[in-house]
């Protein structure tokens, strides 16, 4: 696969609704595989096509759990809430403790078009939470708590 350049912060397509795929062919697993290998170089545990340019609604998100690949992604159910650090590869260097459900359920199809329901949690839980807001054009800084970011590195 090839690493894609990620989008930083200041460009528009950042907060653009990503549209719906409908097919389910090379092309998107091709951009699958490419996005994975991206966000595995950046040290990153999710990132959205938005994020390397491709306004589509696909995601890949890996908690140390192995790679999670989510195609048209809906929460449908949220439960309870978590303060935590968040960042961005989209925002290197940034972080700021944001608040998130604790609980989440999604449906989303993978990269053959099959539906399927997850569950996630704590660190899961935000980690969806985090890049389906990108597919809807919303950054992590729209959920920050105390107003500033925590660091920089």
């Amino acid at each position: 696969m090839a690493l894609r350049n990620i989008v930083k912060l200041g460009d528009p397509i950042l907060y653009k609704k990503s549209r719906t795929v409908e097919k389910f062919d090379n092309k998107l697993a091709t951009l699958i595989g490419d996005m994975l290998d991206t966000m595995y170089h950046g040290e990153g545990i999710g990132l959205a096509a938005v994020q390397v340019g491709i306004l589509k609604r696909v995601v890949v998100i890996d908690i140390g759990e192995g790679p999670i690949e989510l195609v048209n992604p809906q929460i449908t159910l949220s439960e309870g809430e978590q303060i935590t650090q968040e960042g961005c590869l989209s925002l290197p260097g940034k972080f700021a403790n944001t608040k998130r459900p604790q609980k989440v359920q999604i449906k989303a199809q993978d990269r053959n078009g099959k539906w399927k329901v997850l569950t996630g949690e704590d660190l899961k839980a935000k980690a969806f939470c985090h890049e389906i807001d990108h597919l809807d054009g919303i950054l992590f800084t729209s959920h920050i708590v105390d107003s500033e970011f925590l660091q920089t590195k």
